[in-house]
């Protein structure tokens, strides 16, 4: 197999390395370049190919690098719009933890009778 060629990565490792060569290019890195580090990234998060005779056949993937990209996409927020994000979740678990313990009254009710 030749240096470079891509027969053992699935369709979906494409798919993945050219939407992250995208990303880079958007924010002005050489088409060449962003290739690179596009098939780089894949290539750490699946270990290599995918397919039967690539390198990453079989191993568990990681997905290091996308939660570092989220982390930092995240870290640029206001302190306002993570004191409404917080708010939110507080909410939402307050009307769960509700829907959760009116639910289980419901059920107790249904099996005294």
């Amino acid at each position: 197999m030749p240096r470079g060629d891509k027969s053992k990565y699935t369709d979906k490792q494409k798919r993945r390395a050219e939407h992250i060569a995208e990303g880079y290019t958007e924010r002005g890195t050489d088409e060449k370049e962003a290739k690179r580090r596009a098939w780089a990234t894949v290539n750490a998060e699946s270990h290599g190919g995918e397919k039967p005779g690539g390198s990453g056949y079989g191993k568990p993937e990681t997905h290091q690098a996308s939660r570092r990209g989220g982390k930092r996409s995240q870290a640029g927020r206001t302190q306002a719009q993570r004191s409404a994000a917080a708010k939110k979740a507080a909410a939402t678990r307050k009307r769960k933890t509700l829907q959760r313990s009116t639910a289980a009254k419901r059920s107790a009710a249904k099996r005294k009778r």
